[in-house]
């Protein structure tokens, strides 16, 4: 079984959570369209550059993952949990994931994208 360092946990909940939150801001945008909002342009720029922020960095992410040669996939959900395998030169590692708090998580991230697009 590899050893995981932090370094490498943090790059595979990246992995994970990224996708989730790159997902979020893009229906986000596109359900901006049939809002009620009479000036719509302000917060469809606000979602854009979040949503290029984010996926500049999973693209990075998704360029160290298959650098140092490591899968992810989700292999089962249910309401409470979701299991993720990872797999790391060869070897498999499982990581099960409380549903609150990947929504934790995905949140922080969205609003850590969206304050950084405030800048």
């Amino acid at each position: 079984m590899p050893d995981i360092r932090s370094g490498t946990r943090d790059l595979i909940e990246k992995g994970l959570f990224l996708p989730m939150a790159a997902a979020i801001l893009n229906r986000d945008l596109e359900a901006l369209d049939s809002c009620p909002f009479k000036l719509k342009q302000p917060y469809k720029q606000l979602i854009s550059c979040s949503l290029k922020l984010a996926q500049k960095d999973l693209s990075d992410v998704r360029k160290e993952l298959r650098k140092r040669k490591i899968k992810i996939y989700e292999a089962e959900r249910d309401e409470a949990f979701t299991l993720y395998i990872c797999t790391i030169n060869g070897y498999e590692e499982k990581h099960r994931y409380f549903n609150p708090r990947i929504r934790e998580q995905v949140t922080a991230l969205l609003e850590y994208y969206l304050s950084l697009a405030t800048i």
